[in-house]
């Protein structure tokens, strides 16, 4: 069996996907064989494994950062908000059930047995485990059947890194409040600290960082300074999506849905000199200037035409075509763009029709059955070739599924209206294709950058292993694994 160590947070969005990642590069320059975990995940930007399942997009990235492809056991309960009040949970790559928040917790005993089993296989394959929590260890209100944090380190007798965000201010609190509220069972379980996205003058911190050493009696394992490079990464949340304004190359605006999903679609975008993307959130209108506007993927596609229509994004839509501008629907946005959307078994919610926008004459209909492929593809309008993924519920048929958006394995994929200004498809990660982006971005007369996509995230995974082995005593943490 491998060892394992256990990155936690003091607060959430701390970092730590990202210390994993780095850590998890760095293992591997070490010759060490090594493999991503979260053993519970919230997020609706999911990826597609080889093993046919869909977890986090973070331990995909991780994967990566690990010369791995995804599998289920890397992240084996995701949970999928689909209201305020409920989420879809996945368990070892698959829908398992539909809860209310207030229910989950009478489910999350049961789930320690498949975490552990999943992470067991892991341990078992690599010679190293490096696992991620969720949220922080110091919501002690959620500790009875924990799973994310302390419970799982403690069932699996798991080390953990402790980090803090000293962006967001009082890192001190963060950390000796986190002792002063836990378990001395599960404060046992920290085996160190570390400081996270410290801009400046770190030797500024010297006097805090010892008074975080003295008050917690825990080992600091370094300050690590703000890494600018990570916004060249797949983002993990909607709120870390980038924004850059317009210029004279193509404008590009993207709804920001309540319910947005697979939102990586954007990253490559967003890299591209001759692009400038926007997010178009609540309360906001879609800029006049815009070229192409992209409805993304939603997990409540239902819950989030409501929400587009809320924020009038059906009337600048109108008046953007009537402009001569374009739009591309993915997935739960292409399903928005036909013209209703039947959901007979109440799969999303409850059982209803919902109006589409009537832009592709399709109708898309709801079923249990849900699609999880990553495929090669075609482009039909340019021939380039695509690769992707199709992580959907629904079918959509119709006339303009005549004029498809691609073909995979000789089969149509999507569908256009008849003046090509409106497209929609299911394919998930296409613009990542450096052929097939820069074959659609020169079809709007855009000028694509030389830079390959996949090549910018492993180099700057890898300047991310070099900036934590420069800043961390990283030798030191890898040790305390067990």
């Amino acid at each position: 069996m491998g060892k394992a160590l256990m990155i936690q947070g003091a607060g959430s969005n701390v970092g730590k996907s990202l210390v994993v990642a780095g850590l998890c590069r760095a293992a591997r320059a070490r010759g060490l064989s090594v493999a991503p975990f979260k053993p519970q995940n919230m997020s609706n930007n999911a990826a597609v494994t080889v093993d046919g399942g869909e977890i986090g997009r973070a331990q995909a990235l991780q994967a990566l950062a690990c010369d791995l492809d995804p599998v289920v056991d890397m992240n084996p309960v995701l949970l999928k908000p689909e209201t305020d009040l409920g989420a879809q949970v996945v368990v070892q790559g698959k829908r398992f059930a539909t809860v209310r928040a207030r229910d989950y917790a009478g489910l999350k005993p049961g789930l320690m047995a498949p975490v552990l089993d999943s992470f067991d296989r892991l341990k078992s394959r690599y010679d190293l485990v490096i696992a991620e929590g969720a949220g922080s260890p110091a919501e002690v209100n959620l500790r009875a059947g924990d799973i994310a944090n302390m419970g799982f380190a403690r069932a699996a007798n798991v080390p953990v890194v402790l980090v803090g965000d000293i962006d967001r201010g009082g890192v001190i609190a963060q950390m000796v409040g986190t002792q002063a509220v836990l378990d001395p069972g599960d404060e046992a379980m920290i085996a160190g600290f570390l400081i996270n996205k410290f801009r400046g003058d770190v030797s500024l911190f010297d006097d805090g960082y010892r008074l975080i050493e003295a008050r917690t009696g825990w080992r600091g394992v370094g300050v690590l300074p703000f890494f600018a490079d990570a916004a060249k990464l797949p983002a993990e949340d909607a709120l870390d999506l980038p924004s850059k304004g317009a210029g004279t190359g193509l404008n590009v605006a993207c709804l920001a849905f309540s319910r947005i999903a697979n939102f990586d679609d954007l990253d490559p975008l967003a890299q591209e000199p001759g692009v400038a993307l926007r997010m178009v959130r609540a309360g906001e209108a879609i800029p006049g200037d815009t070229d192409l506007v992209i409805l993304p993927g939603s997990k409540s596609t239902r819950g989030d035409l409501a929400f587009l229509r809320a924020q009038g994004w059906d009337v600048d839509l109108a008046a953007h075509l009537r402009r001569g501008g374009c739009v591309l629907g993915i997935c739960g946005g292409y399903q928005m763009l036909g013209k209703v959307v039947h959901d007979p078994d109440g799969i999303e919610g409850a059982v209803g029709t919902t109006p589409g926008l009537g832009l592709l004459d399709v109708e898309t209909r709801m079923c249990a059955d849900k699609s999880l492929d990553r495929v090669a593809a075609v482009h039909v309008a340019s021939g380039a070739a695509m690769s992707g993924y199709e992580i959907h519920i629904g079918r959509s048929e119709g006339p303009d599924r005549a004029r498809p958006f691609a073909r995979i394995g000789g089969e149509d994929e999507g569908a256009r209206s008849a003046d090509g200004r409106v497209q929609g498809s299911y394919l998930h990660g296409m613009f990542a294709e450096d052929a097939f982006r820069r074959a659609f971005l020169t079809g709007f007369g855009a000028v694509a950058g030389a830079a390959s996509y996949g090549q910018v995230v492993e180099d700057t995974l890898d300047r991310l292993a070099t900036h934590m082995e420069r800043h961390l005593d990283v030798d030191g943490v890898l040790a305390m694994a067990r």
